[in-house]
């Protein structure tokens, strides 16, 4: 029965090419971001295992937040997303 919304992923490709599902995710009560935890997320979204808004809600992070992790990783790959390379990245 179709309801018009896209089903869930169960199951997408994380940032080293294995499988990611919800279990593999940081912890909702995650406060120390590496470059592979955001890498994991930022995944997650883009392969429909987790929408935005859920990202946004369960990690605390703001639109422009994660879409900054998603930018520095389409622009600089993973190393974009060190935390003291930020400023050098801008």
């Amino acid at each position: 029965m179709a309801t018009g919304h896209k089903e869930r992923e169960t199951m997408v490709l994380g940032p080293d090419g294995s499988p990611l599902t919800l279990a593999d995710l940081p912890k909702p009560s995650t406060r120390r971001w590496v470059i592979r935890r955001k890498a994991e997320v930022v995944a997650a979204v883009r392969g429909g295992l987790l929408t935005l808004e859920d990202a946004c809600s369960r990690y605390c992070l703001t639109v422009e937040e994660f879409l900054g992790w998603q930018q520095s990783i389409d622009r600089y790959g993973l190393a974009g997303l060190r935390a003291t390379r930020v400023q050098e990245y801008r």
